[in-house]
């Protein structure tokens, strides 16, 4: 008999040709394959029928094999397959189809899926447009000498589930695809329905009262949905079996960060004191009257820092809300207690930034505080006087880059730690900074000026409590932003060129610094599905133009870039005026003297890379042109937008696309031009990139969820919150002591194998 943690190598049909292939998809065990959900279902209980299609519907059809042909269009080779039932027909076409020439054999009946629509060229009929495809296999003449009954249980008359490819190959040579998928876990199912009963990792009377079904009950019907089971509701994971694999992932990796954030209210930190003084020194460094936003946010974190256990607080706010103010203010509070404050910032012209902003700041008090810089860049003979500073407690306010958690670097009363774009660092370098030599458990402030979902802040910052600026400071203007295209460029550049002529400033942004991308991790393109091809027009009398083969690739529209841009701005359109060149290649010492000219108003024009995306802040800048704005993310584009729109004058972005656009940069452009609000913007970033990408680059520490969608499941994984912080505090009074051990068992696997997040 087989159980949860049988490798999958012992299971019939997988053996040691393909436990390989499944590893590299993180399937070792029977588990991990039950887990292995389907991403969609098709009714082939009740499929559509060719007569009732609807044009721009997407539906399920089974159909009998008429004919094929391949043909030769002028651009592309199109295979055309002809499906019917009695005189009704369907076409569906796939674009460059060669590989299907001879896939199909008339008389087979095949199951297809895909949006329905309308045909050109006959009246009434429909067709398909790469459609997915599943060649059924014949059923037998004599059902009862079929010596594989599962060839057609498993296939027709069901709702089908779908299944991505786990890779691999069968003996014969074939994918791993859904027909093989279908056949493990069936198989896989009915001997843990017969063997013994399958233990259950969620308590029972938090099952009943939320309404879910047993695991065995939920993994089958997840997999092999019962007939009567709402389409709608299975494509959307609404159904009880599915909600109930969503709410036990959620739940686990709740109940593992609300165990982290118990742990940590029973560690010791340091209890800071805020009387008259500390008060004082706090209002004469303030350039301006806070924002009720900015004062109930430094209420919020004051209240922490009171507290003798450690302050864990993410602190987020839109471009411009002044989240370095209240950082600098709770670093005051460390410093005025006897304290010294690290602020680790993502790049060394952001540390710099911050390092003069902060020297500007408290020079505005009688008390003369000491602020310490230390970055890569630094010679090695002012390194090691920072280090020295720092170690000897000279330093009170010491700002770097990652430069601060080298092993070299040592505090001697580390009280609080800023962490300034956390998402630009992974999560395992804040706790680097925290755990320095000489510092007991410091408070944590984190900041980030990228919107965050409230699912995602769950998960990814769980161990943190929220702090939100929702408020601009008084004096910012919204900013208008503008859709074009590079063919209207020219009327850009007469813009630019006016706006230059007010004694304004720009920046003209680019995804690439020259060439090619490779070697150009500043590049953050979203990875978009490529726009379908358009439908090859026939020519007059119904034949379609040939081509011999083999086919010519297409090719791409070159990508403009900083440097090509740069020479051919400075001597064209935009001549005369005083250009700079900023990206990520330039030495340190380059960027900060190209940064600084710009701030003085030495360049006009300032051609860059996304290098400039954080922390450069020239409030006479009133323009941002982002040339290929199809290639960016949301995250980066609003980024980006918030550099300009810093002083009292009136802010433009200006959008130019190049190419064609896929229909997921459409809705990023347009919503760039119809919102302003980050966390909206940030919603539809984290619906189209997903978790793992948000940020542009995989986030280490992003858990790897394999059933629920932290966009789709929002609801549920309040819920799951909600219900991990009662059992974690003991609120739950209907758990035996026996459910808890399982809990813990099956946390400690789930919480070390699948995720290993932050530690508390």
């Amino acid at each position: 008999m087989i159980e949860l943690t049988t490798p999958v190598r012992n299971i019939k049909g997988v053996g040691p040709r393909n436990h390989e292939a499944l590893a590299k998809r993180g399937v070792y065990t029977v588990e991990d394959l039950l887990y292995h959900l389907p991403f969609r279902y098709e009714d082939r209980l009740h499929p559509k029928p060719l007569t009732e299609l609807v044009a721009g519907e997407i539906a399920s059809v089974i159909a009998e094999v008429r004919g094929s042909v391949l043909l030769r269009t002028r651009s592309m080779p199109l295979f055309e397959l002809t499906v019917g039932h009695g005189l009704q027909t369907l076409k569906a076409m796939w674009f460059r189809g060669t590989y299907l020439k001879d896939r199909f054999k008339p008389g087979e009946m095949v199951a297809l899926y895909g949006k329905v629509e309308a045909s050109r060229s006959q009246a009434g009929r429909f067709k398909m447009v790469q459609p997915q495809f599943e060649i059924l296999p014949a059923p037998p003449a004599d059902p009862s000498q079929d010596k594989d009954p599962l060839n057609t249980m498993l296939e027709v008359g069901r709702i089908v589930p779908v299944y991505e490819s786990l890779g691999g190959t069968t003996a014969s040579g074939a994918r791993l695809g859904s027909k093989w998928t279908r056949r493990v876990i069936w198989q896989v199912l009915e001997q843990l329905e017969q063997g013994p009963a399958l233990p259950e990792v969620l308590p029972i009377a938090m099952l009943r009262r939320l309404g879910l079904p047993s695991r065995l009950k939920a993994l089958r019907e997840a997999h092999f949905p019962p007939a009567g089971t709402q389409m709608e509701a299975l494509q959307d994971f609404r159904t009880a079996a599915l909600q109930r694999l969503v709410f036990e992932e959620l739940f686990y990796l709740e109940l593992g960060l609300e165990l982290k954030r118990k742990r940590l209210r029973d560690r010791e930190g340091t209890a800071f004191t805020t009387d008259d003084n500390v008060r004082s020194a706090i209002k004469q460094v303030l350039p301006f009257k806070p924002t009720a936003a900015q004062k109930r946010v430094l209420g919020e974190i004051v209240e922490d820092m009171r507290k003798p256990s450690p302050m864990r607080r993410l602190l987020q706010g839109d471009v411009g809300s002044g989240k370095t103010i209240v950082a600098l203010q709770a670093a005051l509070i460390a410093i005025e207690n006897g304290y010294q404050a690290a602020l680790m910032a993502p790049t060394e012209i952001r540390a710099t930034q911050h390092y003069l902003s902060a020297r500007r700041l408290l020079a505005r008090s009688p008390r003369q505080y000491h602020v310490t810089l230390l970055t890569g860049s630094l010679d090695a003979a002012h390194k090691r006087q920072a280090r020295s500073r720092i170690f000897r407690g000279e330093a009170e306010l010491v700002i770097g880059t990652q430069a601060l958690i080298q092993e070299k670097v040592d505090f001697v009363n580390l009280g609080l730690v800023i962490v300034d774009e956390q998402h630009r660092f992974g999560v395992r370098q804040r706790f680097t900074l925290m755990k320095k030599p000489g510092s007991a458990d410091p408070d944590v402030l984190v900041m980030t000026a990228t919107p965050i979902p409230r699912t995602l802040a769950l998960t990814i910052y769980g161990d943190l409590e929220v702090s939100v600026i929702d408020e601009l400071p008084p004096g910012r203007t919204p900013i208008e932003t503008r859709r074009t295209t590079l063919e209207k460029s020219e009327q850009v550049w007469q813009f630019v060129r006016r706006q230059v002529e007010q004694k304004r400033q720009a920046y003209i942004v680019y995804p690439l610094i020259e060439g090619t991308r490779d070697d150009q991790p500043e590049l953050d393109f979203p990875v978009d599905a490529a726009p379908e091809p358009e439908p090859v027009k026939a020519r007059k009398g119904g034949k379609k133009a040939a081509i011999p083969f083999p086919e010519e690739k297409q090719p791409k529209p070159e990508l403009r870039s900083a440097a090509q841009m740069f020479d051919e701005l400075r001597a064209g359109a935009l001549h005369g005026l005083r250009l700079g060149l900023l990206h990520g290649r330039l030495a340190s010492d380059e960027k900060e003297i190209v940064m600084q000219q710009f701030q003085r108003g030495e360049i006009d024009v300032l051609v860059s890379t996304t290098v400039i995306e954080v922390g450069v802040d020239v409030p006479n800048a009133t323009v941002m042109v982002i040339e290929h704005a199809e290639r960016f993310g949301l995250a980066q584009m609003h980024q980006l937008r918030g550099r300009v729109g810093r002083g009292a004058a009136r802010s433009y972005c200006i959008l130019m696309t190049g190419g064609k656009v896929s229909p997921e940069a459409e809705l990023r452009l347009d919503a760039m031009v119809r919102s302003q609000n980050g966390f909206e913007l940030a919603e539809l970033d984290l619906q189209q990139r997903g978790p793992g990408e948000f940020f542009g680059t995989r986030q280490a520490g992003t858990p790897d969820l394999r059933v629920a969608s932290l966009s789709r499941d929002r609801k549920m994984l309040e819920i799951a919150k909600s219900e991990a912080r009662a059992l974690a505090n003991g609120y739950l009074q209907d758990i035996t002591e026996t459910e808890r051990e399982i809990v813990r068992r099956q946390l400690k696997d789930t919480w070390q194998r699948r995720y290993g997040l932050v530690e508390a």
